[in-house]
């Protein structure tokens, strides 16, 4: 019984997480003066995910209602894109 409910306390929280991520529009407000990576992890922390190719990378954050993604050339943060959540 005690696995079961503590269980259900860490899905509880979990789901109650999601609650409290800024929306797509939260996030680029945030992050409207940022124009180095330094600028943008100070805006808004570590990215959720992080794509390398070569000297390019795509800082992503997880949003309430979809992600914010921002292309990143050197130290340069480029333009942002917002989009959906990936289905699964």
């Amino acid at each position: 019984m005690r696995h079961v409910l503590t269980a259900l306390a860490l899905a509880a929280t979990l789901a109650l997480a999601g609650c409290f991520a800024d929306s797509k529009a939260e996030i680029v407000k945030k992050s409207e003066h940022a124009a180095t990576k330094e600028q943008l992890r100070k805006a808004l922390g570590d990215p959720d995910t992080l794509n390398k190719a070569g000297p390019l990378e795509e800082w992503v954050y997880e949003a309430s209602d979809g992600v914010v993604r921002f292309p990143i050339l050197g130290d340069r943060v480029g333009p942002v894109v917002t989009g959906e959540k990936a289905k699964n």
